[in-house]
């Protein structure tokens, strides 16, 4: 699939010496002649003729530093925060990247300031064109697949490493909706991200090639797969024909060990219509209920079956993990990871014989026990009206000392106490009189201590 893209220009840069030489600098004059698609970039001056509408510059700086400044003709700058109220401008601001986008650029010799990377290129952008190798007519579900993508400008790969930086490959399988298929409804997949940095399955970094192997681990049916590289730089897609993912072509029958044995037999069954039997060998793992864990390895034969023998742990669960390798009926070698086979044994159930029943222990009648008395209704209507007549008393108590605080005066008269007090009060008084009487002589006499001894 090809797409067109003209009168687009990329500016590629990158950092040169600090150092500004004494003699002018050249200007580089951009355009494009069909040819020459990269201009080396003198000094960080360029200049753009006056027939050019809208540029597109793409500087590479040091990942961290701040975006970088672009000088006009006429001495004014542009800066990233420009981007914000200028209609003219459109400013990406990346961690490693800047890409300005000027409309109706101003004519003349430009500059730009910040730490640009070296090696610095113009590269005018012509037709951009993303090329993706087909994929095999017959393939299944769990499969490996390998691609290889590549972008070209002209029809050219581009030989910038900058720019394959910043560009991602992107695979996505889309269902067709198709109710025939298992896969109706089923949306869209988003498979993998391939780069250009030689890490995981890319071959080579910078090469210009996007290599990438990815697993169909998505429901079988029909699907259309899609490809596309998209950046502030450049959108690309590219849409294939619709193609069918099978289901794999095998087939599994368990025949679980008797009492006495000390297997299970798994079965293993190929269709040749797919596949060549005699290429095909099985790698996987088997769990067992314990925990154990037992490798194993089936080799090609030209039968159209494999067996594998698992160990009898009695009751639990069982699972196998299995890898296939081989050739298909098309002479194209596969890898696939096929779903996991799951089996579970369940517990006996243990059963006690009964006893005799001679044997049984004879039951014993418990009698319940007699209900306790409990208190009338009279007791209990007696409780309540008392409890809140108690509430009451209690309530008005704290009113009266806490709220309106009065003292408690109780005024409780008691005939016995008064009696006593009134008895108490008349001897006083006639105490008093007594006193208030002259005493006569003989009392005075009688006061006098005799101390005179007797003739006897």
């Amino acid at each position: 699939m090809r797409i067109g893209l003209t009168g687009l220009m990329l500016l590629y840069c990158a950092v040169f010496s600090a150092t500004m030489m004494a003699d002018t600098p050249q200007i580089t004059l951009l355009e494009r002649d069909g040819k020459v698609n990269e201009i080396p970039l003198l000094d960080n001056r360029f200049r753009i003729d006056h027939n050019v509408k809208k540029i597109t510059l793409l500087f590479f700086r040091a990942p961290g530093t701040p975006a970088v400044v672009l000088v006009k003709p006429d001495g004014s700058k542009y800066y990233a925060t420009h981007a914000i109220a200028d209609e003219k401008l459109e400013w990406y601001d990346e961690i490693s990247y800047d890409l300005v986008i000027v409309t109706d650029p101003m004519p003349g010799p430009w500059q730009v300031l910040g730490q640009i990377r070296q090696d610095s290129r113009v590269m005018v952008l012509g037709d951009i064109e993303l090329q993706v190798d087909p994929l095999p007519p017959l393939i299944f579900r769990g499969e490996m697949l390998k691609i290889q993508g590549q972008v070209t400008n002209d029809g050219q790969p581009v030989d910038i490493g900058y720019f394959r930086d910043v560009v991602t490959l992107y695979v996505e399988f889309v269902s067709t909706n198709n109710d025939q298929y298992a896969n109706f409804g089923a949306g869209t997949q988003s498979v993998a991200e391939f780069k250009d940095d030689g890490r995981e399955f890319d071959e080579r970094p910078l090469d210009g090639i996007f290599t990438g192997e990815f697993r169909l681990n998505f429901p079988a049916g029909e699907w259309q797969p899609e490809f596309y590289i998209e950046t502030p730089i450049l959108k690309r897609r590219v849409v294939k024909d619709p193609i069918i993912i099978a289901e794999p072509p095998f087939s599994f029958e368990l025949m679980l060990a008797g009492q006495e044995d000390f297997e299970h037999q798994l079965t293993i069954r190929l269709e040749s219509e797919v596949v060549k039997p005699e290429t095909v060998i099985f790698q996987g793992k088997i769990l067992y209920p314990n925990g154990e864990e037992q490798m194993f390895t089936l080799n090609g034969e030209e039968r159209l079956y494999r067996q594998l023998a698992i160990k009898n742990y009695d009751w639990g669960r069982y699972s196998v993990e299995l890898s296939a390798f081989g050739e298909n009926i098309n002479g194209r070698e596969f890898m696939a990871r096929l779903p996991d086979y799951n089996f579970e044994i369940e517990r006996p159930i243990e059963k006690v014989p009964e006893l005799p029943e001679s044997e049984r222990p004879t039951q014993r009648v418990v009698t319940p026990p007699e209900p306790e008395p409990g208190l009338s209704t009279g007791a209990i209507v007696a409780i309540v009206v008392v409890g809140n007549l108690l509430i009451l008393l209690l309530g008005w108590l704290a009113v009266r000392i806490f709220v309106q605080k009065k003292p408690i005066k109780l005024k409780i008269s008691l005939p016995f106490i008064g009696k006593k007090k009134q008895l108490d009060l008349e001897e006083l008084d006639q105490n008093a009189e007594n006193s208030g009487k002259p005493s006569s002589k003989n009392d005075k006499s009688a006061d006098i201590l005799n101390l005179s001894m007797s003739d006897d």
